[in-house]
């Protein structure tokens, strides 16, 4: 139900491990510091173009060749940024991304914990917090992938709860306190959408502007329309 399989094509996608011999969706991103840290070891590698004003950090960091990075980035990392690459002006790269090839992050755009497959775009100011964009999805304006639910709760150790997704009539424990989106390949979301923790959508599907959608396992092909009135009268 949750294979990467029955989301993105996973042929030819290797991360560290190849993306097909993962169980799960979310175990990818459990495992997302230390699959960086097999890409990259502690190596620094910077081959592609960075702006004199973008701010790379001294950890490791792999920058590939044709990938660019604009002024005002900051590259916090550990980071995997490969061929083809566009990290735009103002954005903020946190620790274990893997952006791959041809994916971008836009203008005053936060990813963290994140996997971009090839072609992935989050172009204008989205956050991108322990989620996973498949080929070819595209985020509009304002897209916010939350990760962290506002009222989930404390275990009495002190640690958070996990994210439980509503899957199949039952609760699907995820082992992960903070879990955003798994959009699947060509995936399109409108602007200002927001994704609450642990929404996972299957490919091809539609969400449209300002849509607010519930943690759960949506179907692929699947039109989410948010409906509003709006009254239109004269000015007095």
């Amino acid at each position: 139900m949750f294979h990467p399989a029955n989301f993105f094509d996973v042929a030819g996608i290797d991360v560290g491990r190849p993306l097909g011999d993962f169980a799960t969706v979310w175990e990818i991103l459990g495992s997302l510091p230390e699959l960086v840290d097999t890409l990259l070891g502690s190596q620094r590698i910077i081959k592609g173009s960075v702006a004199r004003t973008a701010v790379v950090d001294d950890g490791p960091v792999y920058i590939a060749e044709n990938a660019t990075i604009e002024p005002g980035v900051y590259v916090k990392g550990p980071a995997y940024i490969g061929p083809g690459v566009t990290i735009r002006h103002g954005a903020y790269v946190r620790e274990a991304c893997v952006f791959l090839d041809g994916s971008l992050l836009g203008h005053a755009s936060e990813a963290k914990n994140a996997l971009f497959l090839p072609g992935a775009k989050a172009p204008h100011f989205a956050y991108v917090g322990d989620s996973i964009l498949g080929r070819r999805v595209n985020l509009g304006a304002g897209t916010k992938l939350s990760n962290l639910p506002i009222v989930g709760g404390r275990q009495p150790d002190g640690r958070r709860r996990s994210i439980l997704i509503p899957a199949g009539g039952k609760q699907v424990d995820t082992g992960l306190s903070k879990l955003g989106a798994v959009l699947g390949d060509d995936v399109e979301v409108g602007c200002n959408a927001v994704l609450n923790p642990g929404v996972v959508v299957g490919p091809r599907s539609l969400i449209y502007p300002n849509a607010t959608l519930r943690k759960g396992l949506y179907s692929a092909a699947t039109l989410f329309k948010l409906r509003q009135t709006i009254d239109i009268d004269e000015r007095k």
